[in-house]
């Protein structure tokens, strides 16, 4: 089966067609990913520039912070052009790309939030072996497990599609290119591959959630021998990476893990984990933690 066929490229409806709406959407998310690249570079340079990076909760934050921007990069600068635009036309090459941009740095920032649970259940529940257990050397070797898992994950997305014909309709409901939007335009029967994309991007997210939610339930057992300061603190700490948990995760599995049908509230609960939680994300950290709000009087202040 060849990789192509006759569609060559793929027309997105955005998230809305009202011209009126559309002009809204334009200033608002251009507002929106401003805010995000400034925020989170803002963050990574912190990180890099205080020394910070050498504490693996502040190595893992730094790469959630660079996974946010790359994320949030791979869908919004589309949906702002595409809202002044008469053609909202993308080629079946830039579509696959953006599939693939979109899942990897998806899948890095499921991955990270993983590795920032299992730091901070280290330093909780195995205070005395932290140093030992999450060196410099142990947390590398993660990150690296986590680009190239991210790496596997997207690539087998993009390949199942690649093998699919695409001869009739061309009209992608949505406001970028995704893996169930674009195989309900296949003209073939799709349900084994739909079964097989369900079981990749709904295992990540499904799995990670529990492994996340088991973590914690952990760490929340654990404060209870803490000191009062110590719980306050590991408390304060653990419902920050909660939220961002539940405000990825929930959309997320909402999405990928159900058949091949499609709902009117789609596009925005899309809205929530592509902008929404890498814009949330900075305000989570830096205002829920002293030590990044220290580092950043101190390298913007002075």
């Amino acid at each position: 089966m060849e990789f192509n066929s006759s569609v060559t490229k793929f027309v997105l409806l955005g998230l809305t067609q009202d011209v009126e709406k559309e002009k809204i959407v334009f200033v608002v998310f251009l507002l929106f990913s401003v805010a995000i690249l400034l925020s989170n570079s803002l963050i990574v340079i912190t990180i890099k520039c205080s020394g910070l990076l050498g504490s693996p909760m502040y190595f893992f934050l730094f790469y959630l912070s660079f996974s946010d921007t790359c994320f949030a990069t791979t869908t919004a600068p589309r949906l702002i052009v595409d809202a002044i635009s008469k053609k909202k036309e993308i080629s079946y090459d830039e579509c696959m790309t953006q599939i693939f941009a979109f899942h990897f740095f998806g899948c890095m920032e499921i991955l990270v939030l993983v590795l920032m649970a299992f730091d901070r259940y280290v330093a909780i529940c195995k205070p005395l072996r932290y140093t030992t257990i999450m060196s410099q050397h142990v947390c590398g070797a993660l990150l690296k497990l986590a680009w190239v898992g991210s790496f596997i994950h997207s690539l087998v997305q993009v390949f199942l599609l690649l093998k699919l014909p695409f001869c009739g309709p061309n009209v992608i409901d949505h406001y970028f290119c995704d893996v169930q939007p674009v195989l309900k335009l296949a003209c073939m029967d799709t349900y084994a591959i739909n079964l097989l994309i369900v079981s990749n991007s709904g295992t990540v997210c499904t799995v990670s959630f529990i492994l996340l939610i088991i973590s914690y339930a952990f760490i929340l057992h654990s404060l209870s021998h803490k000191s009062a300061e110590g719980r306050k603190k590991a408390f304060s700490t653990c419902t920050s990476h909660i939220t961002v948990v539940v405000l990825f995760f929930v959309p997320c599995i909402f999405t990928y893990t159900r058949p091949l049908v499609t709902f009117s509230v789609d596009k925005m609960v899309a809205v929530f984990y592509t902008i929404g939680t890498p814009l949330l994300n900075p305000l989570i950290y830096t205002l829920r933690n002293a030590d990044i709000k220290k580092a950043m009087k101190k390298l913007w202040c002075n």
